[in-house]
């Protein structure tokens, strides 16, 4: 997957880039750490200028970026583990660039799980030190309610980075002005919405005999497998736009409800889409689909796993395999030990 592979590279590069920095006078610094950023972000396809200019500028956080975008494309291959459109296809030919041309559902999940990803992953960066310019958040500082006894103290996830970051970061190839553009910024924002409203509250009890006297409180940043369900549930209700148009410009201005009366706007933390989906049973690039030729079928099931609907009405293969391994072993004095033989016989189904 190119993802992994761009990890990997960046890693290296970064690695080699950090060494020689270290090595130089302090009068070639800067122009090493120019140098630097621009092999590390030549380096990475897709990017739009406006991307390439922020990975420049902070070639430290880029190795973060392209950690949350993993997060979020290994998220939704769990999520969709059992459909016929698994997100097997994300990544392989860009790393950050647009990966399904239909405005679909899918595209939705597609970059609300990625921009929440990479907020999630830069946020705990900062928490953990690992990037400059941020660390935790300064404003949870001090006593905040004195009658209930509890203060704010230990490292609060300063959300609000991650959050902002992402939005700079991931906003930012969204350069045509249509309507896709709206869906796709739209999708971000919900994705990272939902992240922070997640935060979670976390204290510490202090006191005598281990009494509460006092607590100490920390916002920390929720699993993201939590934000794949919530994810995954907007996905089932998400809404179908169409675009309003500016009267003068006859540019894409809002979205609003398809099919409702006056111009109603999706909700902040809706999942919304343009076009219906592809039912993803043949090979087709232009919409993301790998097809399920092949694919892993549960010949029980009548839901999405089931071989009848992931195979399309094609059919399937049954394939008859056993295993056998040692089994029930003894130890026998002195000295050997003696074991049964047992098997058990298996059948996989995979798509025609």
């Amino acid at each position: 997957m190119l993802l992994s592979v761009f990890l990997r590279t960046i890693h290296l590069i970064y690695f080699k880039f950090c060494w020689y920095t270290a090595r130089v006078s302090k009068g070639a610094l800067s122009s090493v750490v120019a140098l630097g950023a621009n092999i590390i972000c030549n380096k990475i396809p897709g990017l739009a200028p406006r991307q390439r200019a922020l990975c420049q500028s902070r070639p430290d956080a880029i190795i973060v970026i392209g950690e949350g975008a993993q997060l979020g494309i290994n998220e939704c291959q769990y999520q969709f583990r059992y459909g016929r459109w698994n997100c097997s296809a994300l990544g392989e030919r860009t790393v950050f660039g647009q990966e399904l041309r239909v405005g679909s559902r899918e595209a939705a999940f597609t970059y609300a799980i990625t921009a929440a990803g990479v907020a999630h992953a830069v946020t705990a960066a900062c928490s953990q030190g690992n990037l400059s310019q941020c660390g935790c958040d300064q404003d949870k500082q001090g006593y905040h309610d004195q009658e209930e006894g509890w203060k704010w103290g230990g490292c609060s996830a300063d959300v609000k980075y991650g959050v902002e970051f992402s939005r700079r970061f991931m906003d930012a190839r969204e350069i045509k002005k249509n309507a896709r553009r709206l869906m796709n910024l739209h999708n971000n924002e919900a994705g990272r919405k939902i992240l922070e409203e997640r935060m979670k509250l976390e204290c510490k009890c202090h006191g005598v005999s281990g009494s509460c006297t006092t607590k100490t409180c920390w916002i920390t940043l929720p699993n993201f497998r939590e934000i794949g369900n919530l994810l995954k549930e907007r996905y089932s209700d998400a809404v179908q736009v169409e675009p309003v148009r500016a009267t003068r410009l006859r540019q894409p201005s809002f979205l609003r409800l398809k099919q409702a009366r006056g111009y109603q706007k999706p909700t902040d933390t809706d999942l919304v889409y343009l076009e219906r989906s592809p039912n993803y049973c043949e090979e087709d690039r232009a919409t993301g689909s790998t097809g399920t030729r092949g694919r892993l079928c549960n010949g029980t099931s009548s839901l999405a796993d089931g071989c009848n609907v992931m195979c399309c009405g094609r059919g399937h293969n049954t394939h008859h395999y056993t295993r056998v391994w040692q089994c029930n072993c003894k130890f026998h004095w002195c000295c050997f030990v003696k074991c049964n033989t047992c098997s058990e016989k298996s059948e996989v189904f995979t798509c025609k």
